[in-house]
């Protein structure tokens, strides 16, 4: 089994971060490893308090992970401050981390931010540069480039301005572009573009979309898939999490990321206990 490892913060609420990204390599194939950037007390209703952990301590997690596991592919997701983007940077430049997914987190569903103001300059400068392919939907895109991204032409633009800061390939995720009844995702080269487009599940359940579909892609290119396909395969998994999305909570529930269990179970002792 090939081992993917997210960087990234935790959700005590298990529906984003670090539980997400477990949860959503685990379900596409892979082992997932973690290196925690970050606590965080939250729910399904919002990010009540976050606490950064000190930059040495998630140096010291990559090392401990990258000294004895076969890493296959990794993930960053919430990476809370410049000093902690530089480590991670510092790192990946180390340690040759490659294929390396960035989802640049930057603000919670319920508008707390993860990610500092001063700290959006140095993820463009300092690890962009390093990704093999970065995820943003159309809000964080329009932060880093600095204008809005509505239509599918806007992602396409921000496609190309994100691509010139050196990651080699651009998702523009699509679900808060303005496609009614689709979500259509943009992906980007260098050279061409390919979209990948499906229905928009109506829901609010929905938490952790972001890093379930960015852990999916890692999960994907670590068994071995082309980048085309593995955003393929992922966009199907994460559209069928959704549409399986679970009403636990008072706010925006999780996606459901073991849904398929639930049409193939796979427990025999849990299914005769039932019966």
């Amino acid at each position: 089994m090939k081992v993917c490892v997210s960087i990234a913060g935790s959700d005590s609420g298990g529906g984003a971060g670090i539980q997400a990204d477990i949860k959503s390599m685990q379900a596409n194939g892979v082992f997932a490893a973690s290196v925690i950037t970050a606590i965080t007390a939250q729910n399904t209703l919002a990010v009540e308090r976050a606490y950064e952990l000190p930059a040495e301590w998630v140096t010291a997690q990559i090392d401990a992970v990258y000294d004895d596991l076969p890493i296959a592919a990794a993930k960053t997701g919430m990476l809370a401050s410049a000093g902690i983007i530089e480590a991670v940077a510092g790192k990946v430049r180390e340690r040759a981390i490659a294929p390396l997914v960035v989802d640049p987190v930057m603000v919670s569903k319920s508008g707390y931010a993860l990610l500092r103001d001063d700290a959006v300059d140095t993820l463009v400068s300092q690890l962009l540069p390093l990704a093999t392919l970065i995820t943003p939907n159309a809000f964080e895109a329009e932060r880093m480039v600095g204008f809005a991204v509505r239509t599918r032409g806007d992602a396409e633009r921000a496609a190309r301005t994100l691509h010139a800061g050196g990651p080699q390939w651009v998702l523009v995720k699509g679900g808060h572009l303005d496609e009614p009844g689709r979500a259509v995702d943009v992906l980007f080269d260098g050279q061409r573009f390919e979209y990948f487009e499906s229905e928009r599940v109506s829901t609010p359940h929905t938490h952790g979309t972001g890093d379930t579909y960015a852990s999916a892609i890692a999960a994907n290119l670590a068994r071995g898939f082309d980048m085309s396909n593995a955003v393929s395969r992922a966009k199907r998994y994460v559209t069928e999490a959704i549409r399986h999305g679970l009403a636990i909570g008072g706010g925006h529930g999780p996606t459901h990321h073991f849904y398929f269990l639930d049409q193939t179970p796979v427990f025999p002792y849990a299914r005769d206990k039932e019966a």
